[in-house]
């Protein structure tokens, strides 16, 4: 039983990976303790979304994933 957590961006290059497999289920806390901390700073910031299967929280503390949910974290948009 696991949660696929996705790191987009940035985030990715904090994580030192795309992606990470961690036992399910996960919370906000659970969550916050697998990404590592300088992840987890910037999980912390407004800016910075979370999505669980596809539709991003309106809450991100809210998060509530299960067996096989995917979990992707989303850097705030950048460009011109």
């Amino acid at each position: 039983m696991s949660v696929t957590i996705l790191f987009l961006g940035p985030l990715a290059d904090l994580a030192g990976a795309t992606e990470r497999e961690v036992d399910a289920p996960v919370d906000w806390a659970g969550l916050i303790d697998a990404v590592g901390a300088d992840v987890a700073g910037q999980l912390e910031l407004e800016r910075v979304n979370v999505a669980c299967k596809g539709r991003v929280l309106a809450d991100k503390r809210a998060l509530m994933a299960q067996d096989g949910d995917e979990v992707a974290l989303l850097p705030p948009v950048s460009g011109g």
